[in-house]
This record gives C-alpha cells, sequence and structure tokens, in this order.
C-alpha cells in the first residue's frame, strides 16, 4: 500500500484522465495507492476538497494558505481553526515561507513581513487544534526552522513537504518531530543531493508524494504528474537505499498515519474487538 502525502486533487490537469478526477483515483488505486491527502492552497479552497473527501472515503484534506498566494486580509489564527474543524482538515497548511521569487517578482508574492506573520499564525493554528502542519519552504531555511521551533509542538510535529534543501535541513527537522516528505524531484538526474536525503534521513521519517498536477517523476517529466506516480518516488528510495519496494510502501504508510493521525481509517468491528480482548481500547 502506498499514500500520496501531498496532492492538489482540485487542480489536476485536465487532460489527465480527460479531466475525471474518479479516473485518475483509480488509476492510483490500480497501483496500490490506498490514501490521498489533499492539500488546500488557500482557506477558500477547502469546502470543494471537503466534498471530493465526502465521495471518496479514501481523501482526507488540509486547511491553510500558501506562502505565495495573494490576499487582500491575512486571516487570523481563530479563522483557520473554524475552518479546519468545520471541514474535518487532517492538516494545517501547507503554509511557510518561500523567498524565492521576492526580488524576481516585487510586488506579485506576498513580502517577507506577511509570509513570516501568515506562517505564524498557521503555525498557532496548528498547535492549538493538535493537528500536524505541511510546510513549504524555499530559500528561507533559518527563519522555517526558528518558526517552527518556537512555534511547533514536538510532540504533534509536521512534514517539510516537496524536500529540496540540504541534509542539515532535514536532520534539524526530524529534531524537532517533522517528517521529511519527496517528490519526484528526487527521481531528477541532477538531483544527487536530494537521492543523499533519501538515503540518509531515517526511514521511519520519510514521507513520499507526488505534489500532482506539478513535477512529475522520470520517466513522466514533462507530463502533468498524478497520484498513481507516488510509486515511481518510492522506487527511487527503494534504489538509492537498497531495499525492497515493499519495505519503502509499508514504512513511508505507517509514517503517514502516525503523523496524521486523524487520516487513519476506523477499524472494522472486528479489528476493534481483537483489540478490545487485548486491552488495547
Amino acid at each position: 500500500m502506498f499514500v500520496d502525502s501531498h496532492c492538489h486533487l482540485d487542480r489536476l490537469d485536465p487532460v489527465t484522465h480527460e479531466g475525471s478526477l474518479a479516473a485518475a483515483l483509480d488509476a492510483a488505486r490500480a497501483r496500490d495507492v490506498r490514501q490521498f491527502l489533499a492539500i488546500a492552497v488557500t482557506l477558500d479552497d477547502v469546502p470543494a476538497l471537503a466534498e471530493i473527501a465526502r465521495e471518496h472515503d479514501d481523501v482526507a484534506i488540509s486547511a491553510g494558505v500558501h506562502p505565495l498566494h495573494l490576499l487582500e486580509q491575512e486571516p487570523e489564527v481563530e479563522t483557520i481553526k473554524e475552518v479546519a474543524d468545520r471541514f474535518g482538515a487532517v492538516a494545517i497548511g501547507e503554509c511557510g515561507l518561500d523567498y524565492h521569487y521576492l526580488d524576481k517578482t516585487p510586488g506579485r508574492v506576498p513580502s517577507r513581513e506577511v509570509q513570516l506573520e501568515r506562517f505564524r499564525r498557521q503555525l498557532v493554528a496548528a498547535t492549538e487544534l493538535e493537528l500536524p502542519v505541511i510546510v513549504h519552504t524555499r530559500d528561507a531555511r533559518e527563519e522555517t526552522i526558528a518558526l517552527i521551533r518556537e512555534h511547533s509542538d514536538p510532540d504533534i510535529g509536521g512534514v517539510l513537504h516537496c524536500f529540496t534543501e540540504d541534509l542539515d535541513m532535514a536532520r534539524e527537522a526530524v529534531r524537532h518531530g517533522f517528517y521529511i516528505s519527496l517528490s519526484g524531484i528526487a527521481t531528477f538526474h541532477n538531483a544527487d543531493s536530494l537521492r543523499e536525503v533519501a538515503r540518509r534521513v531515517p526511514l521511519d521519517r520519510l514521507l513520499i508524494e507526488t505534489d500532482s498536477p506539478y513535477l512529475a517523476p522520470v520517466p513522466h517529466r514533462g507530463k502533468p504528474n498524478e497520484p498513481a506516480w507516488v510509486v515511481e518516488v518510492a522506487q527511487c528510495i527503494a534504489d538509492v537505499r537498497g531495499i525492497s519496494l515493499d519495505e519503502v510502501a509499508m514504512q513511508t504508510t505507517a509514517n503517514f498515519y502516525r503523523l496524521f493521525r486523524a487520516a487513519a481509517p476506523e477499524p472494522s468491528a472486528e479489528t476493534r474487538d481483537i483489540l478490545a480482548r487485548a486491552g488495547l481500547v
């Protein structure tokens, strides 16, 4: 079983399975991808994501605001919490810091100050709701880690998604209870440093994702990405670590449910009975 821990199901390219979300999910299920976490970019996305989750039992959702999204008014902590709670989000995000475009497109992305305050509010909301946080970080290593240290709870943790930073940052995040999620970028020919992260971060701290419809892995690079191709990311990790694909699948799935506890499926009546007789519930 595989989990796509980060996909934008409401943004899948119209040419992907002729625009049919159900067909795209079925294609993933046919490759044993059995859980999907659909990620919000703005709070306005959340109701539509919740509708997708109602239609598909294996889809969970997040609630948050991307660092690069321009807003007329920044949501308060209580607003973030209310939206997440009302629509059953299992995580806050994606949120974080992205300074890559600040100098390249001035005025077209939120300022450093806006991003910092937006990220802080979402970290606080996540801690108060006892939900993990999904972090997007680019060209902002020190401030990302500093805010995580100050405002997140290591017992709740979170994930640095679509990780592209260095091993030192990965290790610092892991020390604070975070997971490292690898995307199709890890399969790119020029991503040796990222494959080193895949090899050296403890396997029980790794997640896999597509970030679809973006960043399709090799051999699909250049095409719209889709959840079925999270298997290629898992295979890349298996190859660099010299372990089986099954081991990567099992461990990253266990990691996902350990972090996103609210996404774990309800046990069957038979399982609950076994747990009860064992004194575990």
